[in-house]
């Protein structure tokens, strides 16, 4: 019997979602002997033609991770979904856009001015940027366009499902390959994972008061964090009221507060939204300029809120640039 055929795509993200494969040790060897992978750009030198040539639907599933930000990913994510039975947004950059999708604070032609003019290091005295297109004397050379917006994969293609965080576990990725081959699938649209707020499986919610309220905020890097009490009792922020569980708490087992990589649970329509009312409901000062003090010492509040899903958005990225 022929084994399902299967692709891995990697689009505008760190690459971690690739490393991930590898941490499934030893269990990728059952994967191995369970599919036959099709295009695997990481691992395996298939060419863009070897995917063109399936027949439409050949591939059992394509897994695609990063945010979508050039001519080259929205193309191939196009492609693979014409291929494909199954698309999985693999890992929080295609399911919402991840910090790649920061970039949404400002635009392209403000992007390539930084990197390509404005940073002190740069010697770029006749101001050239990457082209689409430049004839050399060895023949024309090309580079994908970049996008002025970054976009999430279901922005782009129909998603069926999303395998969360950055990257996924090792044991959501097993089990969402299991119950791919099994057939075993929940609804189309459904994220592969919990869909209850990290604080309900987090050790810490033990110590947490019934009633919350803070007097300031403090950074994670200006103080040790007591490791049995909740960030958030704490002063500290974490996003765990509003990010979905499933991800065996491994950030706050390292001491570290929640960033918010599994995204929202079903009834949140914007995390960042959803996390900043719940914050200001705890923040117990009545004077003015002290709430203004406790505002200010968020440093960077788009990168913080919104650090894995401004794209995914209600305002999806900065307006008027």
């Amino acid at each position: 019997m022929a084994k399902p055929l299967v692709a891995f795509y990697w689009c505008a993200s760190c690459g971690g979602c690739e490393e991930s494969v590898v941490d499934l040790a030893e269990d990728i060897l059952k994967v191995v002997d369970a599919v036959e992978f099709r295009l695997f750009p990481v691992a395996m030198d298939f060419k863009y033609s070897d995917v063109e040539a399936l027949p439409d639907k050949g591939l059992a599933v394509s897994f695609i991770n990063g945010a979508i930000r050039t001519e080259e990913q929205k193309r191939l994510a196009e492609l693979l979904r014409k291929k494909s039975q199954l698309v999985v947004a693999y890992g929080a950059c295609a399911h919402l856009g991840g910090i790649p999708g920061l970039a949404n604070v400002t635009n392209r032609k403000e992007i390539f001015e930084t990197a390509y003019k404005n940073t002190p290091s740069t010697a770029n005295p006749k101001g050239i940027y990457p082209q689409t297109a430049t004839e050399t004397k060895y023949g024309k050379l090309t580079l994908p366009e970049i996008f002025d917006t970054v976009h999430t994969l279901d922005q782009t293609i129909d998603v069926d499902y999303y395998l969360p965080g950055c990257a996924p576990p090792p044991d959501l990725v097993m089990k969402a390959i299991l119950a791919i081959l099994e057939g075993n699938l929940p609804a189309k649209g459904s994220v592969l994972t919990s869909d209850k707020a990290l604080c309900e499986t987090c050790e810490r919610n033990k110590s947490k008061p019934d009633k919350l309220a803070i007097k300031d905020i403090k950074r994670i890097s200006h103080v040790i964090a007591d490791p049995e009490k909740c960030f958030l009792a704490e002063g500290i922020i974490c996003l765990g009221p509003a990010t979905r569980g499933g991800c065996g708490e491994r950030c706050i087992n390292a001491n570290m507060p929640c960033r918010g990589c599994f995204g929202p649970t079903r009834e949140v329509k914007d995390m960042g939204a959803r996390f900043l009312s719940g914050l200001a409901s705890i923040i117990d000062v009545d004077d003015e300029a002290e709430v203004e003090k406790i505002a200010q010492s968020v440093i960077d509040p788009i990168g913080l809120f919104y650090m894995y899903s401004l794209p995914s958005s209600i305002i999806n990225r900065k307006q008027g640039v």
